[in-house]
């Protein structure tokens, strides 16, 4: 966790385990409860969730809700935002910021609920000093998004509606994730032809807008705003 916390820090946030997105992967329209995997774009599609470190590895997966339900919901129904509550996901290492005791937190886009372990972007009107905020943790998050694109890039079946059944295709995604991760630690060659590919593929199936949520908790606020002026302060030393 350690060297997830420092790969992170050096890219400009502190104290953050990893960075948590969803995406969707096409599949045939099951022959049971068949629209409840039409997502907010049309197509039938099995939701993706992966919490991924500083190099973009896969640390924590999530697959096989339908593509209708919202990214929170997936989250909050995981065993990863379980173990996230009851603090036993990461170590019980705290770091101070302002007057504030913030715990180790992912990252994750407004389709998340802010909360004490998960901080994500400020919404509506911006001033410069939530701007800086937003910069810095969207582009510690861009982790995740490069993740999707490489992981399907080099597994491009991944781009097209799957024929397998709805019990294999969760155990295939797992598979590719894994294989995903034996190929990024190795070094594996990423060839930049892969990603053209699947770029045309992908657009045949764009990615659900998700809702932002806006329920937040009061420490979350807290520790939220403390890291802003943090931040607003490093730059004025710099």
């Amino acid at each position: 966790v350690q060297v997830i916390i420092d790969g992170f820090s050096a890219m400009g946030f502190q104290n953050c385990g990893g960075a948590i997105d969803g995406t969707h992967i096409p599949i045939l329209g099951p022959e049971h409860q068949g629209s409840q995997y039409i997502n907010r774009k049309g197509y039938f599609s099995m939701v993706l969730q992966a919490l991924v470190d500083h190099k973009g590895r896969f640390t924590n997966i999530n697959v096989g809700w339908p593509g209708k339900v919202h990214d929170a919901r997936v989250f909050k129904n995981s065993g990863l935002f379980r173990r996230l509550q009851q603090g036993v996901y990461f170590p019980d290492r705290k770091i101070t910021v302002g007057d504030v005791e913030m715990p180790i937190v992912i990252l994750g886009d407004p389709a998340y609920p802010l909360m004490p372990w998960l901080m994500k972007p400020y919404t509506g009107a911006l001033d410069t000093e939530k701007e800086l905020f937003n910069y810095r943790l969207s582009k510690c998050r861009m982790v995740v998004e490069c993740a999707f694109g490489r992981l399907k890039g080099r597994w491009r079946s991944l781009l097209t509606r799957s024929d397998l059944s709805q019990t294999n295709i969760p155990i295939v995604i797992a598979a590719c994730c894994v294989l995903h991760n034996l190929c990024e630690s190795k070094g594996e060659t990423f060839m930049v032809g892969w990603e053209v590919e699947a770029n045309r593929l992908a657009a045949d199936y764009a990615q659900p807008d998700t809702r932002a949520i806006r329920r937040s908790q009061r420490d979350a606020l807290r520790i939220r705003e403390a890291l802003k002026a943090t931040f607003q302060s490093e730059r004025g030393n710099q």
